[in-house]
Formats: structure tokens, sequence, C-alpha cells
């Protein structure tokens, strides 16, 4: 069973707020009769037994936030067998694999973005959405860290990355023949900004350069491994006037059910 919560927190943002209010507006760009609800290898989601939304969490604000995720996922983890969140900021996967970990132990991590989110702290705060990659690798969450659509690493976070043994595939070097493989668990974390703004303009920051809607998708379809959680962040609905982005955000939530579901 694949159990579907939201995280409506982005106190952490560092520089405009508004992905806490994502979760809901994923489900309605998902539940719009624009669209069906069958993933493109034919699954047909609609009242699919093998998944059960909970709703959102309900939050604190600050450091009590990054606490309460943590148990929160850690509860409704605890009947289900995979887990999909909806945030929120990136910050928020700090606390989810954290909890994740107490269940299948250290995780293989797909982190798709355009940064690489490795800051020790980000203007005096350890628990920016700019650093929950570096808490995940302090800690020994995660077995592995392959990150890929990075196209905003500085010397800092290059630092930490051979410092953490991270594998990052930046975008100036992306090819669609690559192929990612991994052995254990795999979690996945999918900040929309990875994807170029052309495409997904409802991010909060504008980085261009990055994935067609396309090439996302293909990555998702191809990843080999067993999937057994992953992250969709970072939608900021305040900078999606057209609804294109809340469309392309449920179609890439379908096609997470799909990998999680085939996994």
């Amino acid at each position: 069973m694949i159990v579907v919560v939201g995280v409506p927190f982005d106190e952490f943002s560092s520089f405009l707020h508004g992905p806490e209010k994502a979760p809901p507006l994923i489900r309605a760009a998902y539940h719009s009769d624009s669209a069906n609800y069958f993933t493109e290898s034919g699954i047909d989601l609609k009242n699919h037994t093998g998944i059960h939304d909970t709703g959102d969490l309900h939050l604190p604000s600050g450091k009590e936030a990054i606490n309460a995720i943590e148990s929160g996922i850690q509860q409704v983890l605890s009947g289900h067998e995979k887990i999909l969140s909806l945030g929120g900021d990136h910050s928020v996967t700090y606390p989810i694999v954290k909890a994740i970990s107490k269940k299948y132990g250290k995780l293989n991590i797909l982190h798709i973005d355009a940064h690489p989110d490795l800051y020790d702290h980000f203007e005096g705060n350890k628990f920016s959405h700019a650093c929950p990659f570096a808490r995940i690798m302090e800690e020994g969450l995660a077995s592995r860290l392959v990150q890929v659509g990075i196209r905003t690493m500085n010397t800092h976070q290059r630092e930490r990355a051979n410092r953490f043994g991270v594998e990052v595939l930046e975008m100036k070097n992306w090819h669609s023949v690559y192929q990612i493989k991994f052995d254990g668990p795999v979690y996945i974390s999918l900040d929309m900004d990875a994807i170029d703004p052309a495409f997904a303009p409802g991010v909060s920051h504008h980085e261009p350069g990055g994935f067609t809607s396309r090439e996302i998708i293909s990555i998702l379809q191809n990843i080999k491994g067993n999937v057994i959680g992953a992250d969709l962040v970072e939608f900021n609905p305040t900078r999606d006037a057209s609804g294109i982005t809340a469309m392309l955000a449920a179609k890439l939530y379908k096609e997470l059910l799909d990998v999680l579901l085939r996994a």
C-alpha cells in the first residue's frame, strides 16, 4: 500500500513563500476534468486500492515543524509499505528521509533538482531548503546520493559534495542515454525547479537550462531499483498564473505513483 501525505510547509524558503499552498492544488489538478487518471504505462489510478491519501499534516512553525514532519511521516508510514509526500519547500525532505530511514535503514537517494541543497547552513539556518542533503549525509541516512539536473553548483557546495561522496551529474553533462540504477531501497526527491522554467514557471527559483517535461518523465520511467518513497516539492502556485505548472506537477504525481506501484 502506498500512502500519500501533504506537507504544507515553506517557512524555511530563502527567497519566496508559496510552496506551502501546493499540496491541495496538486490534488486539484490531478482530479481536473481536463485529464484522466491513467499513467503512461496504462495504470488506472482512479480509486486504486493500492493508494491511500491521508491528507495534509498539521504543522507548527519553526524548528518544531521539522520534528512534527518526522513524527507525522513515521506515523503514517507505520501502516503502509511506501510513501509519496507532496511539499512544501525542500526543507521537508530531511525530516521525511529521517523518518523513512527508521523503517528501511540507509537509503539510495535520487535527487532531481537545479540546486544541490548541500549548504552547511544558509543565512544562519541549518534547516533551510538549501540544506536538507547536508543534514541527510551528515547523519548517515543515505548510503548513496545521486543528484541530477544540477546547474547552480558553487565552490562551497562542490566541496560539500566531495566531502560526502555525492554523485553529481550536472545538467551541462546530462544525456538522455543515462540510465540510473540502484541496489537496495530507493528514495526519489523531485524538485520542480529541476525542470526548465519554460515548462514550469510556478517555482520560486527560475533557473534556465533545465529538463523538459518529457525528459523528467523519462527519467522517472527508466529508474531501475526498489523505489520505496518519493517527494514532490517546490511547486509555488503564487507564480503559476496559467496553471501549467500545477498540471505538470499532477502529471509527475501520477508517474511517481506509477514508479512506486511497479517497483
